[in-house]
């Protein structure tokens, strides 16, 4: 007994299995593929209008009102309460699927949905204050497989007793509820971490800063504890009491340094144009891709009604994982020198999946539409990978997660927009064909801007080459990391595919 706790605690296998069996589990649902037809079926009987132009933009909404606030709790909260919190919202939202009926109850599973989304960031970043550094890369790895296989796998049997068996979709639904509330039961197994990745002891996360950094985050930490000394003294405080009260989990102390953290690591993260650009292109891609994910049901719907139609949105959606899984996988074996031709690659793969977009919104072909839709998805994980990989190479874990907080933030902020504009009744309300077009527009106006910067950059580079290495030097500030976070950043290049093609946005429950 004392041996297998001494594991639960210190060891890096049991809470890297727990959390790869938690995200298999929660990423098997053979519903998924199929809520729209399920929403406008027999069941909930909700129009094709309503759930386009109403019910899904509350998803959209509500999900931007919870991120960041979800993002400062999940690390001060130390992730696991909130990837708990994550396993039961996803129990709760099959329950309204299966047993609660009407428009409101659906409206409130918008709502349930952001939330589970929104703590997406607590399962990636939960294994990184659990486990020691060297042992990053296979983890993320066996994370990732996790939720490929688990996604693919409830894709497929969705698809197979739709098909095959000729099974209700209601039956897919409460299938999917029994999966999850095996996630939830097994969310509850994972050790509690000690410190989060920002609000963590002051010593531990000096060890994380560059030497800029340290010095102010020093002095910041000097000006706190005189700050809270001046308190004391004038209440009549011992010293004893006071250091017992700066070293509390909700003392001012800490929450002031998490919060000079986080803008020490905001300010390393887009101090270098090249990661700006980077990341703008994250955003603005990512922003439609979650429009397109979002409704592409409603499109196949359009093409063929699933009330008269085979529907193969479950074998789709498998295809579109392990061929995004493939695409992932191949950028680490790539050798490009992504300094001069990434931002070219991130304008002509734009293009491709403009291209697949248009075709989604513009075939009656339904086989058509589904070939669109497995190359736009495809062409999004490969580059998503390339822009992580470029983004998480060149900084330190801290710096990467508050980058990947703030980039899915604007992108959600971009798609709110678009939402509002295109999809939202009370505004234009298009058709989803109309839609279609729109966004497919959009990835075009993407690829341009990408094209444009990617000749100039390629040009630069081979006109120019020792006057563009010392513009790039010049814009890139080094970081000077310890020799785990230094390793991170080596061995990230090897398992950074992992990371690509994250479901970040899904529309649907």
């Amino acid at each position: 007994m004392g041996s297998w706790a001494k594991l639960k605690s210190t060891g890096w296998v049991f809470p890297t299995a727990v959390l790869s069996l938690y995200g298999f589990f929660a990423n098997c649902r053979p519903a998924e593929p199929f809520l729209t037809p399920y929403l406008i079926g027999p069941y909930k009987n909700i129009s094709e209008e309503v759930v386009t132009n109403y019910l899904f933009p509350i998803w959209t909404y509500s999900y931007l009102a919870v991120l960041f606030p979800v993002f400062l709790l999940t690390d001060f909260l130390r992730y696991k309460p909130v990837i708990v919190v994550q396993g039961l919202f996803l129990v709760t939202n099959y329950v309204l699927l299966c047993f609660a009926p009407g428009l409101t109850a659906m409206t409130f599973l918008q709502f349930n949905y952001a939330v589970v989304t929104s703590t997406e960031v607590a399962y990636f970043s939960y294994i990184y204050s659990v486990i020691p550094p060297e042992r990053y890369q296979r983890a993320t790895g066996y994370l990732r497989s996790a939720m490929l296989t688990g996604s693919t796998l409830g894709a497929t049997i969705g698809q197979m007793l739709v098909s095959l068996a000729g099974l209700d979709y209601f039956y897919l639904n409460a299938i999917s509820l029994g999966i999850l509330s095996i996630a939830f039961l097994i969310s509850i197994w994972l050790p509690m971490p000690q410190q989060g990745m920002f609000f963590r002891g002051e010593k531990a996360a000096l060890g994380l800063r560059t030497k800029g950094q340290v010095e102010e985050e020093a002095s910041a930490v000097e000006e706190v504890q005189d700050a809270e000394e001046a308190v004391e003294d004038g209440a009549g405080s011992g010293r004893t009491q006071g250091a017992g009260s700066s070293t509390g989990w909700c003392s001012l102390h800490n929450v002031v340094y998490a919060s000079r953290l986080l803008w020490s690591s905001f300010r390393e993260s887009y101090s270098s144009r090249k990661l700006v650009y980077w990341s703008l292109w994250w955003a603005l891609a990512t922003a439609g891709y979650g429009q397109v994910f979002n409704y592409i049901q409603l499109m196949w719907d359009h093409i063929e009604p699933s009330s008269t139609s085979s529907v193969y949105n479950g074998g789709v959606e498998a295809i579109c994982a392990v061929v995004g899984a493939a695409a992932a996988f191949c950028v680490g074996h790539v050798k490009v020198t992504w300094d001069v031709w990434g931002e070219l690659s991130l304008g002509v793969f734009s293009a491709v999946g403009a291209g697949a977009v248009f075709l989604i919104g513009l075939t009656s072909n339904i086989w058509a539409s589904y070939a669109g839709y497995v190359i736009f998805k495809a062409s999004y994980m490969l580059l998503i990978t390339i822009t992580t990989f470029q983004i998480a190479s060149n900084l330190s874990m801290a710096c990467f997660a508050l980058t990947f907080g703030v980039n899915t933030f604007v992108a959600l902020l971009l798609q709110t927009i678009l939402t509002a504009i295109v999809v939202d009744d009370t505004a234009l309300g298009l058709d989803i064909i109309t839609q279609f077009i729109i966004y497919g527009s959009y990835y075009a106006a993407i690829s341009v801007l990408f094209l444009i910067r990617g000749m100039y950059t390629a040009c630069a580079h081979h006109c120019h080459p020792k006057q563009a290495m010392d513009q790039e030097q010049k814009e890139d500030p080094k970081v000077e990391m310890p020799s785990s976070d230094r390793f991170c950043s080596d061995h990230r290049q090897s398992s950074i595919r992992d990371w690509g093609g994250q479901g970040v946005f899904r529309g649907s429950p």
